[in-house]
């Protein structure tokens, strides 16, 4: 049968670490997972109870291709209560959880043949979407010094467009005030367009991140429900777009997806009003990310640059392999560590990084360090 070459993409190699692990698992071992991104606590309680709910008196069927009308202006009330921005509500479009937002954002905003930057290291669905949609992904090198955050001059003339993430993936790192102005400044001094990846915002531990918007109308922003709102699987997103462009937008999901799930919706809309218990996991983040700082050090990875927000560490392991996929997989093996090598995220440096996820519960974090110790201390 014919194959397009836009279906040639990069694995996400985070998701074969996951069926590594779970395959150990299946064969009976214990496995202490720091590969993926993902909230080991459930949907909020509230969440789930109001689905529940639901699916006792909604058939829940299509919804608007926009998102409930509900959804909507909760979600336009978060940007009053966490930045203090009066944002219409007509702006925020609800997606399949973020994925479905950049396939909208990057259909909507460029040709085919298209160059657009991102920093590395950098979530590495961005650069295998981009190639799916006949696009090109430009990696800009970031530096140590610049906190692995594009600065400016990384920038090139000939982008159609630039993509930063603040809170980042893998390193936690956040853009200041400043440095996110300076970057949208750059994107509209060439005529790019910029995006703004904010599926981190309310997992910080010093200050908070600085969302696009408070700096200028004229971006894309995307956020999920995935990351603070503990709602992975759920697949549940939202965007906010120049009220211009609504319409391109609408268009674009009614085709591709008709609607984000009714479900999650349902569940999502309650989960805005958790912040207790939302609040309670951020606390066994920042107790995560103490045991992380110490204890990866004791173990033999000091490396490492202490995130800003997000639930990651990123290492430098150079000194110890210059091949972490190989790395990664011993850890796996002897020391029932899940960790995800470097080349998801830079593939041209990557060889000789790691990404921990402390997303987990304390416990499993205690134990995960222990492990990477006497691993370290046989090798």
């Amino acid at each position: 049968m014919r194959a397009s070459r836009r279906g040639e993409v990069d694995p996400f190699i985070v998701m074969d670490v996951m069926e590594a692990a779970r395959q150990a698992e299946a064969a009976g071992r214990r496995v202490i997972h720091m590969e993926v991104g993902q909230p080991g606590t459930p949907a909020p309680a509230a969440a789930r109870a109001a689905l529940a709910r639901a699916m006792e008196t909604d058939a829940l069927g299509y919804t608007v291709a926009l998102g409930l009308p509900a959804l909507r202006q909760r979600i336009a009330r978060l940007y009053r209560d966490w930045y203090g921005l009066d944002l219409n509500p007509e702006r925020v479009i609800v997606t399949p959880g973020s994925s479905g937002a950049f396939i909208l954002a990057f259909t909507a905003l460029f040709e085919a043949g298209d160059r657009v930057g991102l920093g590395e290291p950098g979530y590495p669905s961005y650069r295998q979407i981009l190639k799916a949609l006949s696009l090109q992904p430009v990696g800009l090198q970031t530096a140590l010094e610049n906190r692995l955050q594009p600065v400016p001059e990384d920038v090139p003339n000939d982008l159609a467009g630039l993509i930063v993430a603040s809170p980042a993936n893998p390193s936690g790192t956040m853009l200041s005030r400043d440095a996110l102005a300076a970057l949208i400044e750059r994107a509209a001094e060439i005529g790019a367009a910029f995006v703004s990846d904010e599926i981190y915002h309310g997992i910080q531990y010093d200050g908070r991140p600085v969302s696009a918007l408070e700096l200028s109308d004229n971006v894309c922003v995307i956020n999920s429900f995935s990351k603070y709102f503990s709602m992975t699987g759920w697949r549940v997103g939202w965007m906010v777009v120049p009220e211009a462009e609504v319409r391109r937008y609408e268009r674009l999901a009614q085709n591709l997806f008709i609607c984000p799930p009714n479900a999650s919706q349902v569940a999502a809309l309650a989960a805005l009003d958790c912040e207790d218990e939302l609040q309670a996991n951020l606390a066994v983040y920042a107790e995560n990310r103490r045991q992380m700082l110490e204890g990866l050090p004791r173990a033999g990875f000091d490396r490492i640059a202490p995130p800003d927000g997000a639930f990651y560490v990123y290492a430098d392991v150079s000194g110890l392999t210059a091949d972490s996929l190989a790395f990664s997989r011993e850890i796996l093996d002897q020391a029932g560590v899940a960790v995800t090598p470097g080349l998801d995220f830079d593939p041209r440096r990557g060889q000789g990084t790691l990404r921990f996820s402390y997303a987990r519960a304390t416990a499993d974090i205690a134990e995960g360090l222990e492990r990477l110790a006497a691993f370290m201390a046989r090798r």
